[in-house]
């Protein structure tokens, strides 16, 4: 066997001597030794992978860090690896071409869900300080499980944990996912969600690039903490929940606090309890003392009583004299202002009938009289106003101011009309 595939190995070096290849880096990992292992995939999404390794010497002269999802162009020449009999791609030179057609998707998503304001800050929630019950949604034959449940119980065994099994890899994984969170929901049995799978390359871990995946873990009424793949992979999912942790492990220990510091805390929070509760006892025998104090000198309180009643006895018996004394100064208050509002109406009246002698001698006849007018009436009593009102030979009346005089009228002449 080893012939034949040192034959083929000699084979492939004479029909490719040196060759240029095109593709998409998956499962890139570096070893201690300085070597590089990764496979190259077809950018084109066919199903063609090539096993590559680039040793130390080349890996240095690289002038970029590679990463999984990397479009690169790849230069180096086709071998068989004996150990394993397996064909693969020894590196001399690596270029990058550009991302690869699953990190393009990946960036076109995650631009148009962040436009919608899905990863907005704003929409992230705190994480309950102390949750009775965790979901995990994971897978039950992976290795992140396994890390949750050991990280769970070594921090908080007194945590509860609810398992939703779920696909985390495939074609039907996304549906699977969906469904664990709905369910998660629906029986709202626990305080929060973890969402968790072991490390991978991007295709791996595609299912949580899944818009429909992504847009669950945002519409969740459950507070839910991602934890997928290793630090450096960072899924859609992550940008959707509420916390990222960058491994399962960390998701764990994210979620509920350590059981250590918690009884540490109540410690400290018995230590103070007890020191209050000592300082309160001691404040209330220090009363007690000072009241049993006050019992046993029974006559200080007597005097103090007798000494009150005393004060209380002087201000009853000055009581009604000083009430007198004020109503008294109240009444001749009231009689002054008595007098005074009695002088003012008076002085009021004696103006206001000195203002109508007045009018009335204004109004007078006699002064009419007196300045040399004459009154005329008929005999009778009646005024005479008009001359059309007399004849010759009437005989009228005439009053002065200083008598009366008898006449007869001789002739009539009216005024004339202008």
């Amino acid at each position: 066997m080893a012939g034949l595939l040192e034959a083929v190995g000699q084979s492939l070096a004479e029909r490719f001597s040196v060759v240029t290849v095109g593709g998409e880096l998956c499962g890139f990992t570096r070893a201690a030794s300085g070597h590089c292992y990764f496979s190259l995939k077809d950018a084109d999404g066919q199903a063609a992978s090539l096993r590559c390794a680039m040793f130390r010497r080349a890996a240095a002269l690289l002038d970029f860090a590679p990463s999984e999802g990397m479009l690169v162009e790849l230069r180096g020449r086709v071998a068989v690896y004996e150990p394993r009999g397996e064909l693969q791609f020894v590196v001399e030179a690596m270029r990058r071409a550009g991302a690869g057609t699953l990190y393009e998707q990946f960036l076109k998503l995650r631009a148009r869900l962040a436009a919608e304001g899905l990863f907005e800050p704003e929409l992230k929630r705190p994480l309950p300080p102390h949750p009775r019950r965790i979901g995990v949604i994971t897978s039950t034959a992976g290795a992140a499980l396994h890390d949750v449940l050991t990280a769970l119980a070594r921090r908080a065994p007194q945590v509860e944990v609810v398992v939703y099994p779920s696909l985390v890899q495939g074609t039907e994984a996304p549906a699977a996912l969906v469904s664990a969170l709905r369910i998660a929901n629906q029986r709202a049995e626990v305080d929060l969600l973890l969402l968790v799978r072991g490390g991978g390359s991007l295709e791996d871990l595609w299912a949580f690039n899944d818009e429909r995946v992504v847009r669950a873990v945002a519409a969740s009424e459950l507070i839910v903490i991602c934890g997928v793949g290793h630090e450096t992979d960072v899924t859609l999912c992550d940008l959707a929940a509420d916390l990222r942790a960058p491994t399962p492990t960390a998701a764990a220990e994210l979620a509920a606090p350590a059981r250590e510091g918690l009884l540490q805390q109540l410690a400290v929070l018995e230590r103070g309890l007890m020191l209050r509760l000592d300082h309160r006892l001691q404040s209330l025998a220090q009363r007690l003392d000072r009241l049993g104090l006050r019992l046993a000198r029974p006559s200080d309180a007597l005097a103090r009583q007798r000494r009150m009643l005393d004060l209380l006895a002087q201000r009853a018996a000055a009581a009604p004299g000083r009430r007198i004394e004020l109503q008294r100064q109240r009444l001749e208050h009231l009689a002054q202002r008595r007098e005074r509002g009695r002088a003012e109406l008076l002085r009021r009246q004696v103006t206001r009938l000195d203002a109508l002698q007045a009018r009335l001698q204004a109004l007078d006849p006699q002064h009419v009289l007196a300045r040399g007018y004459a009154w005329l009436d008929d005999g009778a009593g009646g005024a005479v106003t008009s001359v059309h009102r007399l004849l010759p030979g009437a005989e009228v009346r005439a009053v002065l101011a200083d008598g009366s005089l008898d006449l007869r009228i001789l002739g009539v002449e009216p005024a004339r009309k202008g």
